[in-house]
C-alpha cells in the first residue's frame, strides 16, 4: 500500500459519515450545509496549501490508520475543522477553528465530545501531547498530529509543491524575512528528537521527513 495514496474530497459523504455515526439524528440537509461551509472556507482565496487538498490528503493517511483509533468520528471531525479558519496574518488560526468547530457542531456533539474536539484542533498549533491524562485520547490525538505532518515525508515533488504553496501564503512577507522564518520553523523540527510520535508513523515517515526538510534548508540557504 502506498504511504501517499489519493482519495477524492468533493462531497459531503466523509462527514456524513462520520457525523452520523456520532449523532444518527442528523439530517442529510444539515450535512450538506455544514459540508458546505467547510468546502468553502478551504477554498478561500488566501489559501494556498490549507484547501482542501489538504484535507484529501489527510484522508489519505485517516483511511490507513483509523483501525488504530479509539474514537475515529471525532478524530475526523478534528481533521475537518482543524484549519476551518486560516488568516496567514493571523497567530492564533487553531484557536479560532477550535472555537468555531464547538460552535458549530454543539448541537449534534455531547459536551464531552465538543471538549475533546477542541483538545484536538487546539493541540496542531504546537504539536504537542498537552493536558491529556486518557491513554485512549493520548493515542488519537498522536495520531492526529502525525497526519498532519505526513506532508513532510511526501516524495520530493509533492513536498515541493507543499513548500511553495506554504510560500504563496505567506506572499505578504518579504523574501529574505521569509527565509530567515522558514529556515527557522525546518530547525525547530530537525532538534526534536523525533518529528513523529506514534511507532506507525515514525517508522514509515521519520527518514524520509528529515531528508525533506534538510533539502528544503539546504535550498533557502542558497
Amino acid at each position: 500500500m502506498s504511504q501517499f495514496p489519493q482519495i477524492t474530497l468533493n462531497s459531503g459523504h466523509y462527514l456524513a459519515q462520520h457525523l452520523s455515526a456520532i449523532n444518527s439524528d442528523i439530517k442529510p440537509a444539515t450535512v450538506h450545509a455544514l459540508w458546505q461551509d467547510i468546502a468553502t472556507r478551504y477554498n478561500e482565496t488566501t489559501r494556498a496549501y490549507h484547501t482542501l487538498s489538504h484535507l484529501q490528503q489527510l484522508f489519505a493517511q485517516f483511511e490507513q490508520i483509523k483501525h488504530k483509533l479509539n474514537e475515529p468520528h471525532i478524530v475526523a471531525l478534528a481533521l475537518f475543522y482543524h484549519d476551518v479558519i486560516y488568516d496567514p496574518l493571523r497567530t492564533d488560526n487553531e484557536q479560532k477553528s477550535a472555537e468555531y468547530a464547538a460552535e458549530t457542531l454543539r448541537p449534534y456533539l455531547s459536551a464531552e465530545q465538543c471538549e475533546h474536539l477542541y483538545a484536538l484542533i487546539m493541540m496542531t498549533a504546537n504539536h504537542q501531547l498537552t493536558g491529556l491524562s486518557d491513554p485512549d485520547k493520548v493515542n488519537d490525538a498522536a495520531y492526529l498530529l502525525d497526519m498532519d505532518l505526513s506532508i513532510l515525508a511526501a516524495p520530493w515533488s509533492q513536498y515541493e509543491r507543499y513548500a511553495q504553496a506554504v510560500r504563496q501564503e505567506y506572499g505578504h512577507v518579504p523574501l529574505a524575512e521569509y527565509r530567515t522564518g522558514r529556515m527557522a520553523v525546518l530547525n525547530r523540527l530537525l532538534a526534536q528528537p523525533t518529528l513523529y510520535l506514534t511507532h506507525y508513523y515514525y517508522e514509515r515517515l521519520e527518514t524520509p521527513a528529515r531528508a525533506n526538510i534538510q533539502r528544503e534548508l539546504t535550498l533557502l540557504a542558497a
